[in-house]
């Protein structure tokens, strides 16, 4: 499947994914962007878990098992965080972190 890709490539790829995950949670200031950031940071955790698994136990699924672990996670996470994000914006017209702490109930 990954023909002739050496592990550093998907080495590689994870390791900005993962990067730009931190580095848009801790920019942005909007709800929906920093899910989309911690999105991000699990599926370079996906490439890790299936790139290892294939170069160094090519006959065991062990990664994949926990990749679809995660996915199953990730799904639930983003279920709860937008229904949370729903709430508040019914409540407070915005959804950009910096104004929601500032407003109370």
């Amino acid at each position: 499947m990954t023909g002739n890709i050496p592990l550093e490539y998907f080495l590689i790829l994870s390791t900005i994914m993962f990067f730009t995950g931190i580095f848009g949670f801790l920019t942005r200031r909007n709800l929906i962007t920093m899910l989309m950031s911690i999105e991000l940071i699990l599926n370079s955790v996906n490439i890790n878990f299936v790139a290892f698994n294939h170069f160094l136990y090519p006959n065991n699924l062990q990664g994949h098992f926990f990749t679809l672990i995660i996915i199953a996670v990730a799904a639930a996470e983003a279920a709860v965080a937008i229904a949370i994000i729903i709430n508040i914006y019914r409540n407070f017209k915005s959804i950009e972190v910096d104004k929601v702490n500032q407003m109370k109930y």
